[in-house]
């Protein structure tokens, strides 16, 4: 049945996701967690602190997360109070994983729930870089957009950090155009 499924966005040339895989990954808090932990291991305190969330919320999604390899736990340490902590570190499995045709919808809300929460908390959105163009593609010229699409962040994807970089993100979407005949 797996193998019947279709792609979802730019990654129709990776391997499928299980429903697990895919039901974990469908969730704006999860998103932003696997973001938090892109660059630096972080303890489930300090990824709830930086979400604004309750700790054991959080901590439901992080074990979810290590379930199904989206996080790996890194090597213990003792906190400032001398508790056990753990610290979490992102596999970057998402972007190695397509999402079946019955997941897109639910990704597609979490991916777009996630990019709203996240530019909501900027203190200036005139940092956002955005555009925004209207087209009539047909479906030669919609799948062709889609490919370069997928280049670009395939390229992106495996860029290595300049001297001085700091953490961005990228989110593209195209979409069907309701408003317009």
């Amino acid at each position: 049945m797996a193998e019947q499924r279709r792609s979802e966005g730019f990654k129709d040339d990776r391997p499928l996701a299980t429903e697990a895989e895919a039901k974990a990954v469908a969730s704006a808090v999860r998103l932003r967690i696997l973001r938090l932990c892109l660059d630096h291991a972080l303890t489930n305190k300090e990824i709830a602190q930086r979400l604004g969330a309750n700790p054991a919320t959080v901590l439901h999604h992080v074990r979810k997360l290590v379930e199904t390899g989206f996080l790996t736990p890194q090597e213990e340490r003792i906190g400032a109070r001398g508790a056990r902590e753990i610290p979490y570190l992102a596999t970057r499995k998402s972007w190695a994983l397509q999402l079946g045709e019955e997941f897109k919808t639910d990704l597609s809300v979490a991916m777009l729930e996630a990019f709203r929460t996240e530019v909501a908390e900027l203190p200036d959105l005139g940092q956002v870089n955005a555009g925004r163009l209207g087209l009539r593609l047909n479906e030669a010229q919609y799948a062709e957009v889609s490919r370069r699409f997928k280049v670009l962040f395939d390229e992106l994807a495996v860029l290595e950090p300049g001297p001085g970089a700091k953490p961005y993100s990228v989110f593209m979407a195209i979409h069907p155009d309701s408003g317009r005949e």
